[in-house]
C-alpha cells in the first residue's frame, strides 16, 4: 500500500476529518466559555442584587454584626464566591466572608474601599481569573453603603471544559474511526481496478506487446480510462509502424538541418557562425606557424536602391547571383562568406602577397561593378572593400573582422566602388569617434556647443534671415566639424537629443538676435533625416513655440533633398503639420542626389536652396549657367522662394539676382559668427 495512491488518498481525508474535528472542539469550547461566563455572569449579578436589596434596611437600622454576618453567610452555597466585603457610606468595613475553599492568609485583613472605588465602577467587572460584582447599597440619592463579592471565574470555568472534553472525546473518536475504516473499504474496492491497470502496463512494459487488450471492470472515469487505454494501445501500434518511416526522414533531415547550421540558406555560402569557428582555427594555426592570413571584408554599394526599386525577390536573386561570382574570383582553398544582409567576408589563407590580396580585390570590385540580369532587369552594383591581416590584430578573432570593417567604412567615404587596406591610423581615427560619441553628452549637459549664424540677404544686401550652424570646440580634441559630429550623434542615436538643444538654444537667443534687426528675421534650422522620423519632435516644436512666443512664420526648416526623399510620406506628413503651425520649409542641397523634378509636384515646400557647387562654376562652366538659370526660373514659375548659398563672389551674386533669385547666403554677406559677434557681421 506504500506504493499505492490510497495512502495518500487515504491519509489527505483523515487528516481532513481531524483537521474538522478538532476544529469543531475548539468552536464548541470557546462557544461554551462563553455562555459559562455569561451564566455565572448573571448569577452573581443577581445573587448580589439580592444581598443588596436586603442589606438596605438593616443598613438603614443600623444593624449589628451578627445580622450582617447572617447575610453573608447565604453565600456558603456557592462554592466559587472567594470574599466578600460590606462598607458603609464612609468607606468603614462593616462584615466580610470568606468562601470555605480559599486559604485565609489571602484575604485582605483591612479591605479600603477608596481602593475599590478607583480601581473598579459600580456593576460586574471580570479581573484576570476573577468575576467581581461591586454594588451600591440603597438608592443612588441616598446610599446605605457598597457591597463587594468576589466570585471565582478560570478555576470552575477549566473544571467545566475538562468535563465537557471527557464526555465528548470518546464519542468523537469513535466517530473518526468507523469513518476512516469505511473510507478504507470504499477505496480499496473503487481503487482496485487502477491496481489491475497498473498490473496490465507492468505486462506490456515486460512483453513489448501492443496487441494486448485490458480486461478490467469499473465504473465511473475507471471505464472511460481502461476504454482509452485500448484506443492507445492501437494507435502505440500504428504509430511503433509509422516511426521506422519516420527515423529514416529523421536522418536524412539531420544532414539537412548540419547544412543549415552552418550554411546560409539563400547563397549556399558558409554562414557567420561557421566562417567565425573556421577564421578562429585558422588564426591559431597561422600564429603557431608564424604566418598569416588576410580577410577581406566587402559591402554592396546601392543594393538597398535595388531591394527598393525591384523588390526584395530581385534583390536575392541578385545575392545569388553575386555569391557564384565572387567564388570564381578566389583561389582554390579561399572562403567567401555570407555575414548576413548584402556584407561579405573572405578569407585569403597562406599569407597572401600584397599583390595577391589587391589582384583579388581589384577582381571583385571590377567583376561586380559589371551590369547583372536579374530576370528581365539590368542591375548595377558595386562593391567597397576592406583588407586586413590577422597579425596586425595579434590573431583576435572580432579585432582582425573589425580592422577590416574600419578600411571597409574607409572604402565607403572615399566614394564607394574601390578597396582599402587597413593602416594603424584608421584605428586612431576610430578612437577619435569614440572619444567624440562619448564627450557628446556633456557638451549637451554643460552648453558646451555654440549656434552661429550665416545671413541671407535680398537683392539690395538687407538681411532676411539667418541659417543657424551648430559649433563645438572641445579642451582635449580642438574644433570638431559638424561633418563629423553630427553622423556619429545620428550612428549612436543621439542626433534627437542634439536637434532639441538647438531648437531650445535658438529660441532663447531669438528675442537678442531680432533686437538687432530693423525688421523682424526669419531664422532657419537643420534638420536630419532622423529628426523627421521622430514622432515627439512636432510637439516639443509646438511646445517651444508657445512657451517662448516665438511667432511662427519667422521659423524656417531646412532639410536636404535626400533626406526629404527618403522619408517622403513621413517627412509631407511631418511638414504639412508644421505649415499648419505656420512655419516654412526649405528644401536644402537641390539638384545635387536625385531626380528632384519629379518630387516637386509631391513635397511640401516654399524655398528651394541652391547648392553651393552649382553656385562655385558660375561664369566657369556654360552648363552650371545653363542648369542655375532653368533651377531659378523652374522656381520661379511654381511660386516658391529662392535662396543660393556658398555665394563669394559679387560677379556669382550680380548672375544670381540678374536671373531673378530671391535671397543670396555666403562669405560675401557674411560668415556664420555666434551672436554676440553678429552686429559686427554686417552685410557688404
Amino acid at each position: 500500500m506504500a506504493h499505492s495512491i490510497k495512502a495518500p488518498l487515504i491519509l489527505i481525508v483523515v487528516i481532513a476529518i481531524l483537521f474538522v474535528s478538532f476544529f469543531s472542539i475548539f468552536i464548541s469550547i470557546n462557544e461554551h466559555e462563553k455562555l459559562y461566563r455569561e451564566a455565572v455572569k448573571q448569577d452573581l449579578h443577581g445573587l448580589s442584587e439580592n444581598l443588596s436589596n436586603d442589606l438596605v434596611m438593616l443598613l438603614a437600622n443600623a444593624a449589628n454584626d451578627i445580622e450582617l454576618d447572617t447575610i453573608l453567610l447565604r453565600l456558603d452555597r456557592y462554592e466559587n464566591v472567594k470574599f466578600a466585603y460590606i462598607f458603609d457610606v464612609s468607606g468603614r468595613l462593616l462584615s466580610s466572608y470568606m468562601g470555605p475553599s480559599v486559604d485565609p492568609d489571602s484575604m485582605q485583613k483591612s479591605p479600603n474601599l477608596n481602593d475599590y472605588l478607583q480601581n473598579y465602577t459600580l456593576g460586574m467587572v471580570v479581573e484576570k481569573s476573577q468575576l467581581i460584582a461591586f454594588k451600591q447599597i440603597g438608592d443612588e440619592r441616598l446610599p446605605q453603603g457598597f457591597l463587594l463579592i468576589v466570585n471565582d471565574l478560570q478555576g470552575p470555568l477549566e473544571k467545566s471544559k475538562n468535563l465537557m472534553l471527557i464526555s465528548v472525546l470518546p464519542l468523537i473518536c469513535l466517530v473518526v474511526a468507523l469513518t476512516i475504516f469505511m473510507l478504507y473499504l470504499f477505496l480499496q474496492k473503487l481503487l482496485s481496478p487502477l491496481s489491475q491497470l497498473s498490473a496490465f502496463a507492468n505486462d506490456v512494459s515486460h512483453t513489448q506487446n501492443y496487441a494486448l487488450k485490458p480486461q478490467i471492470a469499473g465504473k465511473y472515469e475507471i471505464a472511460q480510462l481502461s476504454e482509452d487505454i485500448e484506443q492507445m494501445m492501437d494507435t502505440i501500434n500504428v504509430q511503433m509502424e509509422r516511426n521506422k518511416d519516420y527515423t529514416k526522414q529523421l536522418i536524412s533531415q539531420q544532414k539537412a538541418m548540419e547544412r543549415l547550421a552552418n550554411f546560409d540558406s539563400l547563397t549556399g555560402l558558409p554562414n557567420r557562425q561557421f566562417f567565425v569557428e573556421t577564421l578562429r582555427m585558422e588564426l591559431v594555426r597561422a600564429k603557431r606557424n608564424h604566418s598569416d592570413v588576410a580577410l577581406l571584408f566587402f559591402d554592396l554599394d546601392g543594393f538597398k536602391d535595388v531591394n527598393d526599386a525591384f523588390g526584395h525577390e530581385v534583390g536575392d536573386k541578385l545575392l545569388i547571383k553575386i555569391a557564384q561570382q565572387v567564388k570564381s574570383y578566389l583561389r582554390e582553398g579561399d572562403i567567401v562568406s555570407r555575414l548576413g544582409g548584402d556584407e561579405f567576408l573572405v578569407l585569403l589563407r597562406d599569407n597572401p602577397a600584397d599583390l595577391t590580396l589587391v589582384a583579388i580585390a581589384e577582381r571583385i570590385v571590377n567583376g561586380l561593378h559589371e551590369t547583372i540580369r536579374i530576370d528581365n532587369w539590368l542591375i548595377t552594383v558595386g562593391a567597397s572593400i576592406g583588407i586586413a591581416r590577422a597579425s596586425q590584430s595579434n590573431f583576435s578573432v572580432s579585432e582582425f573582422i573589425s580592422n577590416a570593417d574600419l578600411a571597409m567604412y574607409r572604402s565607403k567615404l572615399e566614394g564607394k566602388g574601390r578597396y582599402t587596406i587597413f593602416v594603424e591610423s584608421m584605428m586612431e581615427d576610430n578612437k577619435r569617434k569614440i572619444q567624440i560619441a562619448k564627450k557628446m553628452d556633456d557638451a549637451l549637459m554643460h552648453n558646451k556647443f555654440a549656434l552661429h549664424y550665416q545671413p541671407k540677404v535680398d537683392h539690395e544686401a538687407v538681411i532676411k534671415g539667418f541659417e543657424i550652424l551648430l559649433r563645438w570646440r572641445d579642451a582635449d580634441l580642438g574644433f570638431i566639424s559638424p561633418a563629423e559630429f553630427i553622423p556619429i550623434a545620428e550612428q549612436t542615436g543621439k542626433i534627437n537629443t542634439v536637434t532639441s538643444w538647438v531648437l531650445r538654444q535658438a529660441f532663447i537667443e531669438f528675442p537678442t538676435l531680432q533686437s538687432y534687426q530693423t525688421e523682424p528675421a526669419r531664422i532657419s534650422i537643420n534638420l536630419s533625416a532622423i529628426d523627421i522620423k521622430n514622432d515627439n519632435l512636432f510637439t516639443e516644436i509646438s511646445q517651444l513655440l508657445e512657451d517662448f512666443s516665438i511667432p511662427a512664420h519667422l521659423i524656417e526648416f531646412e532639410v536636404t533633398e535626400s533626406a526629404y526623399l527618403e522619408n517622403l510620406t513621413t517627412a509631407n506628413t511631418f511638414f504639412a503639420k508644421l505649415h499648419d503651425l505656420g512655419c516654412t520649409i526649405a528644401l536644402d542641397d537641390f539638384g545635387t542626389g536625385y531626380s528632384s523634378l519629379a518630387y516637386l509636384t509631391q513635397i511640401n515646400l516654399d524655398t528651394l536652396k541652391i547648392d553651393k557647387r552649382f553656385v562655385d562654376n558660375l561664369g566657369v562652366s556654360d552648363r552650371s549657367d545653363l542648369i542655375t538659370i532653368a533651377i531659378i526660373d523652374m522656381a520661379n514659375r511654381l511660386k516658391l522662394h529662392l535662396c543660393a548659398e556658398g555665394v563669394e563672389t559679387r560677379e556669382q551674386a550680380e548672375f544670381l539676382m540678374s536671373h531673378g533669385c530671391g535671397q543670396l547666403q555666403g562669405y560675401l554677406f557674411g560668415k556664420p559668427v555666434p551672436l554676440s559677434e553678429l552686429s559686427k557681421n554686417r552685410p557688404m
